[in-house]
């Protein structure tokens, strides 16, 4: 009579487990915490439940408040010249005018659209060089040391050659962007797949789970807290180098808007830009944490 943890296995058909016939059918939430809680399997990083309530509310606008308060004061009291830190009216009846004309809206418009087209391309292929650096040592070994040196160079240090090559049209600003997402995508990506538990992996060569359902059952579970990680580090690089890009070589943008207020001296349109890529990226940085907590948080705290 056989005994020990053997004794549990169930009896092979064909390739397949009995237990594989029926993995198919476990949610990729559930499957992954059956997997994680026979112990002895060091846990995904989990992300923190996003911060609510209005006194946190509160607290996360006594700063901007205080500056705006100081903004108002320095102004009233002319610490600073009008011309050089126009007055807060000035600047709202500004975004007021520009939001008439409909000048702030297609300069959005165009950034947000040269964002999500560099996203979606440098973070796809970041995704999916991350998973091959992850699960390869064979590609770690040759392409890491490259992948490496590119990453250490800025995304904007390429911008002189760049322009050299494909001038300041639309590609442009596409490639700048690919590879500032590309980067922090690519590492959080290897990075999640080098944390998989060896039990995950260790339990599903048992079960003989089939690839395309361990992949989508385990391996995107486990490494979903890395990829919104990744995603959320890729979109604020995104904006930097937008804003840099449209201001040396672009002709239309939040980016190019704001050195059009610089040329004309008009710092009240530099100052609504500053404002509206800052509420942009914070209203964009909050949305990705709630839906790191809703896909790759709750299945793991409830």
């Amino acid at each position: 009579m056989v005994s020990g943890p053997s004794a549990t296995l169930p009896a092979r058909t064909g390739n397949r487990t009995e237990w594989a016939d029926g993995i198919d059918r476990i949610p990729a939430r559930r499957c992954t915490r059956r997997l994680l809680r026979g112990g002895g399997a060091r846990r995904p990083p989990c992300p923190a439940r996003p911060l609510g309530g209005p006194r946190l509310a509160a607290l996360g606008l006594a700063l901007p408040l205080a500056i705006g308060l100081l903004w108002q004061v320095a102004t009233l009291r002319q610490w600073v010249s009008p011309q050089v830190l126009p007055p807060p009216a000035w600047v709202f009846q500004t975004f007021l005018d520009l939001s008439a004309s409909g000048e702030i809206t297609t300069a959005i418009a165009v950034s947000f659209t040269r964002i999500v087209r560099g996203l979606l391309l440098g973070a796809g292929l970041g995704f999916a060089f991350g998973l091959l650096l992850g699960f390869s040592k064979r590609a770690e070994a040759y392409l890491g040391p490259t992948f490496r040196a590119i990453a250490a160079v800025p995304s904007l240090g390429w911008l002189p050659i760049l322009i050299l090559v494909l001038g300041i049209e639309e590609s442009l600003k596409t490639v700048i962007l690919a590879k500032a997402c590309f980067v922090p995508m690519a590492i959080s990506i290897a990075e999640g797949v080098r944390t998989i538990p060896p039990r995950l992996r260790e339990v599903a060569d048992v079960l003989a789970i089939r690839r395309s359902t361990r992949f989508f059952k385990l391996t995107l579970p486990a490494i979903a807290p890395f990829f919104f990680t990744g995603l959320r580090l890729s979109t604020a690089q995104a904006f930097v180098s937008l804003i840099v890009v449209e201001m040396l070589a672009g002709t239309d943008g939040i980016g190019y808007m704001m050195v059009w207020g610089r040329t004309l001296f008009q710092l009240d349109i530099v100052i609504v830009g500053m404002i509206v890529v800052g509420l942009a990226g914070f209203a964009l940085d909050f949305a990705l944490r709630r839906l790191e907590w809703h896909f790759a948080g709750e299945g793991r705290h409830g």
